[in-house]
């Protein structure tokens, strides 16, 4: 998935806010953490105020298990 992509994905998300759109919100940042960093997790968090909008904060998905980074 593109930053773009997740960065879209995200605020439809943010714009809901409910429960089931943080769960949503937490699976598309796993996917950008594992293809692309946590670094760029934490950029598109604090980027759209997700610290706020679901209590999702900066540095959540920087040590991700190595089971979420195997492929396949």
């Amino acid at each position: 998935m593109t930053l773009d992509k997740a960065r879209q994905l995200l605020e439809t998300q943010a714009g809901f806010g409910g429960g089931y759109n943080r769960n949503a919100a937490r699976l598309i940042l796993a996917e950008v953490a594992r293809e692309h960093g946590p670094d760029a997790a934490d950029r598109l968090i604090r980027e759209l105020a997700l610290d706020r909008v679901f209590g999702i904060a900066p540095g959540t998905f920087g040590a991700l298990p190595p089971s979420a980074l195997r492929r396949g």
